[in-house]
């Protein structure tokens, strides 16, 4: 199968939290303004991406990797995750402060939601002055510490703030603590799986005057509780260069600052590769076609490409693979 780079149509969330600037700074194609999340690329039941471009316009990434695995995703990511896309893309818009929030790791989440844990990361897009992110505790915390602020409403009292800039880098481990302040756009890369659980949400209700649903009894054997600096990610800015950033058992991302046209060998590479535009417009060149990413766009290249060419002015990309 003759794969060419592939974009798909942004899948559009409401969330309680959510603003405009999906819209007003990616120029996605939203009417709410309370979208707070467009998912570039899912496999997640319910939510399974659709190419947006050229002759397979209309396919759904399922059906893709029914009929195409090993040309889309590698030999061996098939051999290891099987025909399910193991990488969640998105983009978050916070108009407010997100919930306070964790994930779950691979065995717990097997074990209660048959899914995959959710290790993350977060490239900041966009930041209000004064904008900030939790991530992790101030100081260390243990169960029963943690379970009394939880009961008095206290729980920010325990939790580390970070000031955020555009560019800032955080990864984010499963049973870390964390959540996404008001001012804040960023690009999200995650392992596939939609498990969160919401320990702390400031009484907040939805729109029909509800409280939202926490998950305190599930969370508290998911949660680390040590105090940790491994959190912000430091990375050069070489210009056309590939500049290393996350590379864990889950995902490998780099970072590339593209000033002039660029070439990109892949054939030594048995994964798919997927490029975010972050800032700029770039050309985006397989062997088998083309497609044009610009600030806020996602493109997939599949596992069977040779090379990837870039023809651009001024861009800049995250480069993830498996």
């Amino acid at each position: 199968m003759e794969l060419y780079p592939l974009k798909f149509e942004p899948i559009l969330k409401e969330r309680l939290w959510g603003g405009v600037k999906l819209k007003s700074v990616l120029g996605k194609p939203i009417e709410s303004e309370i979208t707070g999340e467009s998912w570039e690329l899912s496999g997640v039941a319910g939510d399974v991406s659709i190419v947006a471009n050229g002759d397979l316009a209309g396919t759904s990434l399922k059906q893709l990797l029914d009929t195409h695995a090993e040309a889309l995703l590698g030999k061996e990511v098939v051999a290891r995750f099987g025909k399910e896309f193991p990488i969640l893309i998105k983009f978050i818009d916070a108009k407010q402060d997100l919930s306070i929030q964790l994930h779950p790791n691979d065995a717990l989440a097997k074990i209660r939601h048959n899914s995959l844990g959710k290790t993350e990361m977060w490239y900041i897009m966009d930041a209000d002055p004064g904008a900030k992110l939790i991530v992790g505790f101030n100081k260390e915390v243990d169960r029963e510490e943690y379970s009394a602020h939880l009961q008095k409403d206290t729980l920010p009292e325990l939790l580390n703030y970070e000031n955020v800039k555009r560019g800032d880098t955080f990864f984010i481990n499963t049973g870390k603590i964390h959540a996404i302040g008001a001012g804040v756009l960023l690009a999200e890369i995650q392992q596939t799986s939609d498990v969160t659980y919401r320990v702390f949400d400031f009484n907040r209700r939805d729109k029909t005057g509800n409280l939202r649903e926490l998950h305190t009894e599930l969370a508290l054997d998911a949660i680390d509780y040590e105090k940790k600096d491994d959190f912000k990610v430091t990375y050069a800015d070489e210009p056309d260069k590939v500049n290393a950033m996350v590379d864990c058992p889950y995902f490998k991302t780099n970072f590339i600052h593209l000033t002039r046209d660029f070439e990109q060998v892949l054939s030594m590479r048995d994964s798919f590769t997927i490029y975010l535009c972050v800032e700029g417009k770039a050309s985006v060149v397989n062997e088998h076609g083309s497609v044009t990413l610009k600030k806020g766009e996602t493109a997939l290249i599949p596992a069977n490409s040779k090379y990837i060419h870039f023809k651009t002015s001024g861009a800049k990309l995250l480069e993830v693979t498996i």
